[in-house]
């Protein structure tokens, strides 16, 4: 039998997370009237319903999750049902102390919060397979369910006794002897040789602490506990699936993901999940390029599979600082946008406000009075319309991508705790960096583990790649063989799977492939600026569109400075200061003459012109600069699925993220879905600020 995938559904799902738990009955039909008036198809239930639906050990009370879930299905609406252990009841912690987590500091917590559980403890896995088992059996074949939402936004850590023997567990399965652990974490450093498995403890404020939880002493330790903690999270999120699937063998599962997170190498997790979803909380208003890359990285963990935004708030979060509240027109933008990468269902947090606690004034689709007049409330009905005219349109479409870009949480953990370098630097900054300049050049991109078949692409990105593991080295070599071409930065290339650093010239294992060896590696606070000048030898270009550069482009660096020497690469970038002023900044390595490709390295922390620079010639290489490139904050994304004429369907989204009308040419020929209207070739399109055209191409 094939495993479930994403959910098969005649139009994008919209909704969201309902808690009508908290509300008497009569609210609930208010309720549904006003789904009816924003077009809401889709509500997800029961998240936070464990205290309620099992008020002692003993006892379950599906009473009330039945009224909840029997509406649902009377009002016609697809359900997204949850089991419910999103936060554990006061009753278990109090019952079972053990069950909620140590902390760094080595202090047990008592009852409170949500992310409040200890994935080892078997109490938890216990009653939490055991109520996720009753929710399955109970609801299984329910008219309308769509999918499975186990958990809630998996993440923290936990450093108890629990904890610990998990991890002795874990690293038992991992390395099978001491000797090999020992090797791992090069135990010989600080007489650290471990010669019995009791002698490992989790590193902890008690144990390894160095300067907090992301540097202590032994980096190797502390890679593998963040890890092993990500696992032991996985394990609970298996326990639940695993119940629910002795009851429902053919219902997709799902858990919801938090973007760029760093507790959760969600890479590891995306075998276990039948589709990819995730919460949609961008922090700050103009963050259109980091959800672009959030979104191509949840579809990246399925393989291009389309994905769902199982939250988004309508108007504000209530988390932050500062909780700024969605400008007219912003929703509907970014929802379209989510659309536009790949989501099959656009879902908010919450449906109506909570009368009280931590989130009662977080944005949601009905006030604390249920109005229906309030700009927000109109913004939803506007969007929900948009999305039912629209219908299948765009369900289960791919992007047609030939680029790209390498994500990788090893690196991500490796680079920010060891020491030596820079603290100010941080994974992601450096990631979405190379992410934006490829954005903002109009490149359809895939953001892909290192384990991807790199076989598809033209251009692969490869930023702060720390960690090479594998035969990532080779296949990078591959695409540049067959006429690709890769760029890496700084970082590149210094440590193995066990983050010990490769005795050889950096970068390791990249070296042949740049054509170089980082002889040293400054650094500088933030704002000390290194202007690096950036011009392209000669024209070159493989049979693209490459052009000598009349003029050169001054970037400022910041940050990282590596001290490089050519060996076979080519200077296309050199510093202008400190003793290392007129050396490499950036190279271009030709390894295999005119017939091959092209290995780009950047030494430094570019700036968004530089690396708006760097990354153009590589797309201008292979054609890959998109139509709106010249227009700063418009956005192109394609989808495509086959056609019923056996061609391929192909739908444009532009998207005007500036805060000004725009006039553009329109890149193709097409039916605008939103309006019905003909585009030709050419003409003029007129976006307003947040304006959306979803072309239908001819």
């Amino acid at each position: 039998m094939l495993s479930p995938g994403v959910p098969v559904t005649s139009k994008i799902l919209y909704g969201g997370d309902y808690n009508p738990e908290q509300w008497p009955r009569d609210v609930w039909e208010a309720d549904y009237a006003a789904f009816g008036k924003a077009a809401i198809d889709t509500v997800t239930l029961g998240v936070f319903a464990w205290s309620y639906l099992q008020p002692d050990e003993e006892t379950y009370d599906f009473d009330r999750l039945d009224a909840i879930v029997q509406r649902a299905v009377d009002g016609g609406k697809q359900v997204v049902l949850a089991t419910a252990t999103g936060a554990m009841p006061p009753w278990l912690a109090h019952r079972y102390p053990e069950v909620c987590r140590t902390d760094f500091e080595g202090r047990r917590h008592v009852y409170g919060q949500r992310h409040n559980h200890c994935p080892s403890s078997p109490a938890f896995r216990r009653l939490s397979v055991a109520l996720a088992e009753r929710i399955a059996e109970r609801y299984a074949g329910t008219p309308g369910l769509v999918a499975w939402h186990v958990g809630n936004e998996y993440g923290g850590a936990c450093y108890c006794n629990l904890c610990a023997a998990g991890f002795r567990d874990w690293l038992r399965a991992r390395y099978g002897t001491l000797e090999r652990l020992n090797d791992a974490w090069n135990a010989t450093f600080w007489s650290h040789l471990f010669t019995d498995w009791e002698q490992v403890v989790p590193p902890n404020a008690l144990s390894e602490h160095w300067r907090g939880p992301d540097h202590t002493a032994f980096q190797g330790i502390t890679l593998d506990y963040l890890r092993f903690m990500s696992e032991a999270m996985l394990a609970n999120y298996r326990d639940e699936k695993a119940a629910i699937r002795r009851h429902d063998p053919a219902t997709p599962v799902t858990t919801n993901f938090m973007g760029l997170f760093r507790p959760i190498d969600y890479h590891r997790w995306a075998a276990d999940l039948d589709f990819a979803s995730w919460d949609n909380y961008p922090p700050g208003p103009r963050e259109h390029a980091r959800m672009a890359l959030a979104h191509d990285l949840m579809r990246g963990l399925k393989d291009g599979q389309p994905f769902w935004v199982m939250e988004q708030t309508p108007t504000i979060t209530a988390s932050r600082d500062v909780n700024p509240v969605k400008r007219p027109g912003v929703l509907r933008l970014w929802s379209w946008q989510a659309v536009a990468h790949g989501a099959d269902a656009v879902l908010y947090f919450q449906m109506r406000q909570s009368k009280g606690a931590c989130e009662k004034y977080h944005g949601a689709v009905l006030d604390h009075a249920g109005r229906t007049d309030t700009r927000a409330f109109r913004e939803v009905a506007t969007l929900g319309a948009e999305l039912g005219a629209l219908g299948g349109a765009v369900l289960g479409a791919r992007t047609p991508a030939r680029v790209a870009l390498l994500f990788d949480w090893d690196s991500w953990w490796a680079a920010e705790i060891t020491d030596g370098f820079n603290r100010h630097v941080k994974y992601p900054a450096v990631v979405l960096g190379y992410y934006r300049a490829l954005w903002q050049a109009g490149a359809q991109v895939d953001v892909v583990p290192v384990t991807a078949d790199l076989s598809r692409y033209d251009v692969v990105v490869a930023p702060a790649l720390h960690v090479v593991k594998g035969d990532v080295a080779a296949r990078l070599e591959d695409v540049v063989a067959r006429g690709g071409s890769v760029l890496a930065s700084f970082w590149s290339g210094r440590v193995d799977e066990d983050d010990n650093a490769f005795l050889a010239d950096v970068p390791g294992p990249l070296a042949p492939l740049l054509g170089l060896r980082v002889e040293e590696t400054d650094s500088a606070a933030p704002g000390v600026v290194n202007p690096v000048t950036l011009r392209v030898p000669d024209a070159g270009g493989a049979g693209g569109s490459e052009q000598v550069d009349p003029d050169p482009v001054v970037s400022d660096a910041e940050l990282v400075f590596e001290v490089v020497v050519p060996q076979g690469a080519e200077v296309v970038g050199t510093y202008g200061a400190e003793f290392y002023a007129g050396t490499p900044a950036v190279t271009r390595h030709r390894p295999h003459g005119g017939d091959g490709g092209e290995a780009w390295y950047v030494a430094t922390g570019l700036d968004d012109t530089g690396l708006a620079w760097v990354v153009r010639h590589l797309l201008g290489r292979h054609g890959l600069v998109g139509p709106y490139a010249a227009y700063d904050d418009v956005e192109l994304a394609v989808r495509e699925r086959p056609g019923a004429d056996g061609g391929v369907e192909r739908t444009a989204f532009v998207l005007n993220h500036r805060l000004d009308a725009v006039d553009v040419p329109a890149h193709a020929a097409g039916v605008d879905l939103l309006t019905g209207r003909r585009v030709a070739a050419g003409e003029t399109l007129h976006l307003e600020p947040t304006d959306v055209v979803v072309l239908r191409e001819d």
